[in-house]
């Protein structure tokens, strides 16, 4: 389930005049720490948001991968936020099954990506297209093993040319490769998918 396709505005006002739509604008102008061209609600990192009759916000998320650093900072900018706009009782909750998916990004998120020079995911993950289940010899079902994949190919963020290559699998923080542009020559981080 994507952000955009929670319900967000089935839950009751808070006694400060708040209500669910208005806190995921307000998270929405929460930037992550470490693309900060790009919101934790574009990113899909925010789940849910539950207000309680007493004016309590419970905000759950889901780390983009498990033991990511920028968790804590992440908690902390959304409790500020939150405080800011009159939210006094902030409670955060990590959920981490199902685990975040670059699926999650939205368009808006990624065309965002694009434009700060990061080229975004370029397909979709939670595809069981690629998966099959063998057969062994004696008829029974095998382990699932994955068909071979056609090669990525990774539009440069710079010109747009899909003659790039991979230079390394690991860029400026984990979730990002570094690819490089044959044609325009300039190196580029990816969102690789998760």
């Amino acid at each position: 389930m994507t952000a955009a396709a929670i319900d967000r505005t089935a839950v009751a006002p808070a006694k400060a005049g708040a209500h669910a739509e208005q806190i995921w604008a307000w998270l929405a102008e929460v930037s992550d720490p470490e693309i900060p061209v790009i919101s934790i609600v574009d990113l899909g990192i925010v789940r849910d948001v539950q207000l309680a009759a007493d004016g309590a916000c419970t905000v759950t998320i889901t780390p983009t991968y498990s033991g990511c650093p920028a968790m804590q900072v992440i908690a902390d900018a959304i409790t500020d936020a939150l405080h800011a706009h009159g939210l006094q009782d902030v409670r955060l909750q990590n959920q981490l099954s199902p685990a975040w998916t670059t699926d999650w990004m939205s368009e808006a998120g990624k065309a965002k990506l694009q434009g700060y020079g990061i080229a975004p995911p370029a397909q979709q993950v939670i595809d069981i297209s690629g998966l099959r289940a063998g057969v062994g010899a004696d008829g029974a079902l095998a382990a699932i093993s994955r068909r071979a994949q056609p090669r990525l190919t990774v539009a440069c963020p710079n010109c747009g040319s899909r003659h790039t290559e991979i230079t390394s699998q690991f860029g400026s923080t984990p979730c990002k490769a570094l690819y490089k542009c044959l044609d325009c020559r300039e190196p580029f981080d990816y969102f690789k998918c998760h």
